[in-house]
């Protein structure tokens, strides 16, 4: 009787460590955020502070006295469409009455300002009429064939900036038809604008092709990858960002095969979270990504007992890791200074990281002895120029794919998912370029109407004019 009511006890005993453990595990899935996981900003609580809260500084809202001012910037004189010129009627000192007509007397240049307005006017339509004649001799009615072959329906700029408004401003096919309608007085069915996208997409084809090729012969490149969805089926977005050209892919899946068609041919050092599809790139030449490690280290510092102790330690000296970096970043201190000042820093870390692997903890004795194996491409930033510690320059690129497609619901064709990778590719770049998305589209689009030389995504090939009043 005794020994059945011990086996009972040891029994309840297991089962109640087995539920404990599973109530743990319960609260931190619970507790886990965008600060202490993967999981994205917009999945947090609504009672949950988006933003660290600072204390107050006493002063006041807005500029500070000292600080630069930014004035409105002036139109040039060449570029004023109308102006009138005021002069004073009376001396505001004495209140005589001033000369007038060719007696002024000018003091200087005038105190200008200016109102800027959109003009009202209507769309630009070329017409071209093509006669028919009839022979006087045989009495057969002749029409005459269009030079060069049928107009196009719409006109590169406008196609332009239909690719703009669906591909860049993420307007529903929808919206775009009621803007067009509405601000320049254009009538579009809604096949037209998705034939005016196909054509654009046709023109971008090969500066992107070349974008892509280009971006595998860096020295440093950040990659990632997030869902997108082709008829209604999940599919996969992925970016590759070099330092002044970015890059997409939507693939079929997230696997190594499909990594291997995003860095073909790249040897440069890739920059990366800890997804086994990089594992094939060699370690030294990867950087993982210590904004990732500090959501770990955050979710291990909200444990107890050890586990709190090692995370906080590891958030501790990821603080001290980020300031060197920014000291470094913004001209503070030298490389050598840099590194120098990593050494203490990822000698502690390794140190934790293989204290933590001996823990009993499975799930946390696995990450810090994953992240002891790779413990070399921790510290890639520090040797190699050109290398960010973190990759938020592929996360940042991605923001505004996720946006489109949670707006749109994705793509419901394979034409469609390339007009998304290939407007992305050109808006991303153009911006880190700094160069007009309008004033490229437009000139893409004329050269490939015409069979011409299309311009180009590189930096160092611009043949397109930045001028937006250029055709």
């Amino acid at each position: 009787m005794i020994d059945r009511l011990f086996d009972i006890v040891e029994a309840q005993q297991a089962t109640i460590k087995r539920l404990e453990a599973r109530v743990e595990q319960l609260d931190r899935r619970l507790g886990m955020n965008s600060h202490n996981s993967s999981r994205p900003p917009s999945s947090d609580p609504p009672e949950m502070p988006r933003f660290p809260k600072k204390k107050p500084s006493g002063r006041k809202p807005g500029g500070q006295p000292g600080h630069d001012g930014h004035q409105r910037v002036l139109f040039p004189p060449e570029q004023v469409t109308s102006g009138e010129d005021v002069w004073p009627d009376e001396c505001e000192h004495c209140g005589r009455a001033l000369p007038k007509g060719r007696g002024r007397l000018d003091a200087g240049d005038p105190r200008r300002e200016q109102t800027v307005e959109l003009p009202k006017t209507p769309p630009l339509v070329h017409e071209r009429r093509c006669h028919g004649q009839e022979c006087p001799f045989c009495r057969h009615l002749t029409w005459a064939k269009p030079p060069g072959g049928p107009l196009p329906a719409f006109g590169p700029r406008l196609q332009a900036t239909i690719a703009i408004l669906t591909g860049a401003y993420r307007l529903s096919k929808r919206a775009a038809q009621v803007v067009l309608r509405e601000c320049f007085g254009i009538e579009l069915s809604l096949g037209a604008v998705s034939k005016c996208e196909d054509q654009v997409s046709a023109a971008v084809a090969k500066p992107v092709d070349e974008a892509r090729d280009f971006v595998r012969t860096q020295a440093a490149l950040h990659v990632d990858e997030t869902s997108w969805k082709e008829r209604a089926k999940r599919v996969w977005l992925w970016v590759a960002v070099a330092a002044c050209v970015t890059a997409f892919w939507i693939l079929p899946r997230r696997n190594k095969r499909a990594a291997q068609v995003v860095l073909d041919g790249f040897t440069g050092t890739l920059g990366s979270d800890r997804y086994v599809v990089y594992e094939d790139h060699p370690l030294r030449r990867r950087q993982l990504c210590h904004a990732h490690l500090r959501r770990e280290f955050a979710a291990l510092a909200e444990r107890k007992g050890s586990l709190r102790r090692l995370g906080r330690q590891l958030l501790a000296a990821s603080d001290r890791m980020f300031e060197a970096w920014y000291d470094f970043k913004d001209g503070r201190i030298a490389r050598a200074t840099l590194q120098r000042k990593l050494a203490p820093i990822r000698r502690e870390v390794e140190r934790l990281l293989w204290r933590g692997g001996r823990l009993r903890d499975e799930k946390v004795a696995g990450l810090c002895s994953d992240l002891y194996l790779r413990r070399q491409a921790l510290w890639t930033f520090a040797r190699e120029p050109g290398v960010d510690p973190t990759n938020n320059a592929a996360e940042q690129a991605l923001r505004h794919a996720v946006l489109w497609r949670r707006s749109s619901f994705g793509t419901w064709s394979e034409r469609g998912s390339r007009f998304v990778e290939r407007m992305l590719t050109v808006v991303a770049t153009l911006r880190q370029q700094g160069r007009s998305v309008e004033a490229w589209l437009t000139q893409a689009v004329k050269a490939h109407q015409h069979g011409d030389r299309l311009p180009s995504l590189l930096p160092d090939r611009v043949v397109v004019t930045l001028d937006r009043n250029a055709a």
